[in-house]
């Protein structure tokens, strides 16, 4: 028998890790790979911002399908959260533009208030889903859709007519703090949180929400307070993949978070699989890069002059002939409920165990 604190050959063996590091693991990796990918695109300033737009997508998507995905409700208001999230941010990161903190150096204490400005942005975006979805999820149906829908357009209507949001014209001047390392740092954070909830008791309970409300009710099942927690969760990180966009773009308007923005963000959970995070994080990179290879492609054609410049006005066309083909040869999405690991398998072979 092993004397204690000793690490023996059966704990290498079967790859234990010690329960005070296990959930610090992943954030311990995560840290030194960031920070590589951010010193390697620091002179690239398009593919800074392009990573930064796709880091963002995909916090959108794996929110949105804590919600549409594993609980199986039904909200098209993302774009008004992340909304919030962002004014709310903005106005922050503002108002401490000219505050430091003097025990840090400069680069680390604007980080020190980016951060404080996120968590603001990205806790009144969760106050505002709970707000909306306390009564809203008491009712089953499609009633969310209509609530989301209408609280998206709130938001837009109140910002634009707010002077301290700057109104139509926008908000601008909001300092430039975000960065590849900060985006995909926030996209760990969002699909280890996702992970986590699917494999947990209340990550069960919102599957049974999903499958039949009724008998999870019927079982006991607190079934409005799962759904409110699970969209709390999602409202949260909706806003801050909305701070995030406010600090890497030089001004944010209201034509930002309409809702097409909402409509953008279903598509790639729709795509994705309902109820597979990493179906969502590829529907993500996909949608997002299409636009530039669109781009791409009829510049090449030699059409850079009229068709290259109406990528944008196409876009949505594009998607909605994705998701009819979708619908009609795989209408369970990409992945359906499953993850990339469970699928990889089929095509790539893997040692078994006990087998040399």
């Amino acid at each position: 028998m092993a004397a204690p604190g000793v690490t023996t050959l059966t704990d290498v063996d079967t790859g234990r890790v010690p329960p005070a590091l296990r959930g610090l693991l992943p954030v311990l990796i995560a840290v030194p790979v960031l920070a590589l990918a951010e010193v390697l695109l620091g002179s690239s300033p398009f593919a800074t911002y392009l990573l930064s737009v796709v880091g963002v997508n995909i916090i959108l998507a794996v929110s949105l399908n804590i919600v549409n995905g594993m609980t199986g409700q039904f909200s098209i208001g993302h774009a008004g959260f992340m909304a919030v999230g962002a004014y709310i941010a903005g106005v922050t990161s503002l108002e401490l533009k000219e505050v430091a903190l003097s025990f840090l150096p400069v680069a680390a204490s604007d980080q020190v208030l980016f951060t404080v400005a996120l968590l603001a942005g990205g806790t009144c975006a969760a106050l505002c889903g709970f707000l909306v979805g306390l009564p809203s999820l008491r009712l089953r149906g499609d009633y969310l859709a209509i609530v989301t829908l209408g609280f998206g357009e709130i938001i837009r209507v109140v910002v634009q007519n707010t002077e301290a949001f700057g109104r139509a014209l926008g908000l601008s001047g909001i300092p430039q703090y975000s960065s590849v390392a900060m985006v995909y740092f926030w996209v760990f954070l969002v699909v280890l949180v996702a992970r986590r909830i699917a494999g947990s008791s209340h990550g069960r309970s919102l599957w049974a929400i999903r499958e039949d409300e009724v008998a999870a009710e019927a079982m006991g099942v607190d079934t409005t307070g799962y759904k409110v927690r699970a969209f709390v969760i999602s409202s949260f990180f909706a806003g801050i993949a909305g701070g995030l966009f406010a600090h890497f773009v030089p001004i944010i308007n209201p034509g930002s978070f309409t809702f097409v923005k909402s409509m953008e963000v279903v598509v790639m959970v729709v795509l994705g699989g309902l109820g597979s995070s990493t179906g969502a994080i590829v529907a993500a990179i996909f949608l997002t890069l299409l636009p530039e290879g669109l781009r791409s492609l009829f510049g090449a054609l030699g059409a850079e002059g009229s068709l290259a410049q109406k990528v944008d006005q196409i876009r949505m066309p594009v998607y909605g002939l994705l998701l009819v083909v979708l619908m009609l040869a795989r209408p369970q999405g990409l992945f359906g409920t499953k993850e990339l690991w469970d699928v990889l398998p089929r095509w790539l072979p893997r040692k078994k165990k006990g087998l040399s």
